[in-house]
């Protein structure tokens, strides 16, 4: 799923993946525990760097850098159930010089179950401190499908 989003000087797109609710996912009541809804994020932003043509193994061993969390806010509105097929959501909405802000959804029938604002830094992959991101990842970022 993509769409495009102005975002101030930002100019990105949504890119998203759809993801099945199993019974791993849920408590005893079918209901999607909250700690999982950040796996369902992580699986996303993972699949948005395949999209952009970059392989996670290859950022660490080429690049020689990685992603951390750095923060996050999360707000949850509504459950997601067992066999609930969501779609889960990556938008870039601030691009630093080490730093990447992204905005992430988790919807059901486009119905807004949470929403994240995820602050990632770039850091070195040997002493994992902040560096600059590559010139190759800035530009797919700003421009990232």
């Amino acid at each position: 799923m993509k769409a495009e989003i102005g975002t101030g000087n930002l100019k990105s797109k949504v890119f998203g993946i759809q993801v099945r609710v199993y019974y791993q996912d849920t408590d005893a009541g079918g209901v999607v525990y909250h700690s999982t809804y950040l796996n369902f994020m992580e699986r996303a932003r993972y699949e948005w760097m395949r999209e952009l043509e970059f392989n996670v193994n290859s950022l660490v061993q080429i690049q020689k850098v990685t992603f951390m969390v750095h923060s996050l806010n999360i707000a949850y509105s509504k459950p997601a159930i067992l066999d609930d097929l969501l779609n889960i959501t990556v938008q870039v909405k601030e691009l630093g010089r080490s730093r990447i802000v992204l905005f992430q959804q988790v919807l059901c029938d486009h119905t807004t179950l949470a929403a994240a604002t995820i602050h990632l830094v770039c850091v070195g992959a040997d002493t994992l401190k902040p560096v600059s991101i590559p010139a190759s990842l800035r530009t797919k970022f700003g421009n990232s499908p």
